[in-house]
């Protein structure tokens, strides 16, 4: 059994093998039967070709890296291209070219209902940005219909003349990438009156029309848990309304994609590229039985879980057109494939398409409104729904909205210094609105931005934390059965047949006023713990081993770090998702217990304890502003390697005999992870917790040892690195020993040189939480790029508030009824 069938196996996914078949067809028996059969009626395809993407992700095959100044290294390569559009008699085997892109890149073809036009997106040699386009079926009439320095890809023809499409107009970045994203957005059938129908901060791809008139699409998404775990099938209405789910959100490892309806079936077809996806969306050909729900792992079955395909294309539940290489193949129900065509030129076939007529499916009538920049939310009960085991009716008073906050700029895979393996984005606090005695809410929210609920009890702990987000379109009214429901039940009426929060107005957020809306760790969490903490948790006194002074480590401040890893915050801790009821947010996070008076004598002020809740429930980050997100020259300029690469020799010599590798049966957080035999040791204990978790046990090394903690880059000479080896009596901890018995030690003037080359290098560009700090250069180029700041405005003099530039961003991308050419220009005169 290959890799990726085990990932099937572990999903609980059902997986058929052609070497499990009693005995494979003869060659030519597949295509044969397609030809008798559904492919009976088709004598022609069109494809695309072109090269492979570069970058191994599966989304980064648009745009430009953000790390790059000039915008010309592009996530899709960008450089010449073998693009064309082709038509191929399946009966000859002769092919045409109905279009040749002459060096720029052509990808996603869909045919038109009519079969006599065909919907693409192309770019242009030497140019930047993909744009659809469309053609006659005999390479005539070719005409464009989107414009701007936007890149437009996987459109499709709606029942209603319209088209819906994917686009880096929403203006944001992968969360955990360095690529642009692009979302989902519709227009006219000409390109005008463009709108947006995606609030998502991640990737939306591959829409395509079902049967009853909705869209199925994949929507990337993970809210406080793994980033490379969800990304799965949704459904929404041709309007944006309706977001939900349709298979896999609670069935992390596998990407499904390029999903598309069975006809004569209520099933779907889809690529299930395994893990995190793959480049072009490469995977086996998976199957959904959606009437069996969303969560059921026996709703999906995998063909041949050894053959990677691309582009699957259903044309009945026993044949499929699937790409592969320079093949289009004919596969049926069980796996089994014949070879249709093999293409002989550069690069790789894509997309393959019957050029039939097919029947337009019916308009859903739209249930939006674009005159309004709100929409209602109604819950029906929020004490029902999946983990809510030892939730009791009446526990829950108020619900907390948050919004998910989109990413200007990013520069790596992990949250940077937004967290600790925790959450990707910062996380804006809307408010508070009312639960009824039934268990009820219905309020308003703004519209096309994506949001989650937190449920609070009477003392306003969370009780529940949703770990997905909803979103509701201008003036559309969406409703919900409980916290995480499975979308398989109605709620059972009450006496009344009635909700008890409809037979109002609907609520109106309450604000924390006078709170900022972000919270940002040094600015509003920082004064707390000194005013109340570091008279017992400093670098002297470090009552419990914790420190939590605000100085400077490699990445975070002591005291950010030291609460994660002494287990004071209960976040999503980067996991699987839909956690039981009581166990993340300020209800499970031990610090709750430290500032409720019951910790010696520390009692804060009715303020500072909301401060702290605040913090806590918006995901507990460590700053506030996308701003403070360092570019890989800043990332470079903080490594602690510096430290512990030049005095090696010295730690193992001095350290390394109290600190070697132990055993868990000895005595708890002795060793040090740095040392060389431990790194393997550390390693090994990573292979067996969750792969994407953070992992701190009771006592482990990483709270005590770990070089966020021992290496101080604000006060060198304050490091717990020296201050444990030196004596009690020049001022030094002596927790181990009197290893350093002054200053004068040869090995504590080595250390102490090392770490301030260290902190010397990490303030090349003034630190976040420094004075001086300003914004890197990239995040200055795009704030100009999206008009948030000025075309002049000089990045190395310019002084500005990152807080304030963020605000105006976030506000920039709200819905704005009346706003015309928000979602840039409509023709090539119009100015984006």
């Amino acid at each position: 059994m290959n890799r990726c069938s085990l990932s099937f196996v572990a999903l609980g996914i059902v997986a058929t093998s052609v070497a499990a078949l009693a005995e494979a067809p003869p060659a030519g028996s597949v295509l044969d039967k397609a030809l008798a059969g559904p492919l009976s009626g088709v004598n022609e395809l069109i494809f695309a070709t072109r090269m492979k993407y570069e970058d191994g992700h599966w989304y980064a095959n648009i745009g430009y890296y953000c790390e790059d100044e000039t915008r010309k290294s592009r996530a899709g390569d960008g450089g010449p291209d073998v693009g064309t559009l082709q038509k191929l008699n399946i009966r000859t085997g002769k092919t045409s070219v109905l279009f040749d892109a002459m060096g720029g890149s052509i990808r996603d073809p869909q045919m038109h209902y009519d079969g006599g036009k065909i919907l693409f997106s192309y770019r242009k040699a030497d140019t930047d940005y993909y744009h659809l386009y469309e053609i006659n079926i005999d390479g005539t009439g070719l005409r464009q219909i989107t414009f701007g320095p936007y890149d437009d890809i996987e459109a499709t023809y709606l029942p209603d003349g319209e088209i819906i499409f994917v686009s880096t107009r929403c203006k944001r970045w992968v969360n955990c990438w360095m690529t642009q994203v692009a979302t989902m957005f519709r227009c006219d059938g000409n390109g005008k009156n463009i709108r947006q129908v995606s609030g998502n901060t991640e990737h939306d791809n591959t829409p395509w029309v079902m049967p009853d008139g909705r869209i199925l699409y994949t929507r990337w998404e993970y809210v406080d848990r793994s980033q490379v775990d969800f990304h799965h099938l949704w459904t929404m209405n041709p309007d944006g309304s309706n977001q939900a789910i349709y298979y896999g959100n609670t069935r992390p490892g596998i990407l499904m994609i390029d999903a598309k309806p069975i006809p004569g079936t209520d099933n779907v077809v889809a690529s299930f590229s395994g893990g995190h996806g793959r480049n072009e969306h490469r995977g086996p050909v998976g199957i959904v039985h959606a009437r069996q729900g969303p969560d059921d792992p026996s709703a999906a079955r995998v063909l041949r879980p050894a053959m990677s395909i691309q582009d699957p294309y259903p044309l009945s539940e026993d044949c499929f057109l699937v790409a592969q290489d320079k093949r289009i193949l004919v596969m049926d129900g069980a796996g089994n494939t014949d070879v249709i065509y093999e293409y002989k030129g550069a690069g790789g076939i894509h997309e393959p398409r019957p050029v039939v007529p097919r029947k337009r499916e019916p308009i859903i009538a739209t249930q939006t409104d674009q005159d309004k920049a709100t929409g209602e939310l109604i819950l029906m009960d929020a004490h029902k729904g999946q983990h809510m085991e030892g939730v009791n009716p009446g526990d829950i008073k108020k619900l907390l909205v948050l919004e998910v906050l989109p990413k200007p700029v990013n520069f790596s895979g992990g949250p940077d210094l937004l967290s600790w393996l925790g959450t990707f984005t910062l996380q804006r606090v809307m408010g508070t609105v009312p639960v009824e005695e039934d268990g009820s809410a219905y309020f308003e929210v703004p519209a096309n931005r994506s949001f989650f609920l937190v449920a609070l009890d009477e003392n306003d702990l969370s009780v529940k934390r949703m770990q997905s987000f909803l979103s509701v379109a201008p003036g559309e009214r969406l409703s919900c059965v409980g916290c995480h429901d499975t979308r398989s039940y109605a709620p059972v009426s009450t006496d009344r047949n009635m909700v008890v929060a409809t037979q109002r107005p609907p609520s109106v957020i309450e604000k924390f006023e006078g709170f900022p809306d972000v919270i940002d760790f040094n600015r509003d969490i920082q004064p707390i713990l000194d005013n109340n903490c570091v008279a017992c948790h400093n670098f002297s006194k470090r009552e419990g081993n914790v420190s939590l002074v605000g100085d400077l480590g490699p990445m975070y401040s002591h005291s950010f770090y030291a609460l994660y890893a002494n287990l004071q915050v209960a976040d999503g801790r980067n996991g699987p998702g839909n956690q039981p009821a009581r166990t993340l947010g300020s209800s499970a996070s031990a610090l709750m217990t430290k500032i409720d008076g019951s910790h010696y004598d520390v009692n804060l002020s009715p303020r500072d304890w909301r401060m702290v809740w605040l913090w806590l429930e918006s995901g507990a980050t460590y700053v506030g502003t996308y701003a403070a997100l360092r570019n890989g020259e800043d990332q470079q300029h903080s490594q602690p390697g510096i430290v512990f690469g030049s005095q090696r020799k010295l730690l193992e010599r001095r350290c390394a005999e109290c600190h070697a590798t132990r055993n868990r049966s000895d005595e708890a957080g002795m060793a040090l992870p740095f040392l060389p035999d431990n790194k393997k040791r550390r390693k090994a204990l990573t292979r067996v917790t969750t792969v994407h978790e953070r992992m701190v046990l009771p006592d482990d090394p990483l709270a005590r040892f770990s070089p966020h903690i021992l290496l101080n880059l604000s006060r060198p000479e304050m490091s717990p690195l020296l201050l444990g080896p030196l004596a009690r009596e020049v001022g030094g901890l002596g927790s181990c020993g009197d290893v350093f018995k002054d200053k004068d030690d040869a090995g504590y003037k080595s250390i102490l040189a090392a770490i301030e080359a260290c902190k010397a290098k990490a303030e090349t560009r003034p630190r976040y939480a420094t004075a001086n700090f300003r914004p890197n250069r990239q995040y200055i180029r795009e704030m100009r790029t999206y008009g948030i700041l000025p075309a002049s405005f000089n990045a190395d003099t310019g002084a500005i508030d990152p807080f304030e530039i963020d605000q105006a961003y976030w506000k920039s991308l709200w819905h704005q009824p009346g706003a015309e050419l928000k979602w840039g220009p409509e023709s090539p005169e119009q100015k984006p």
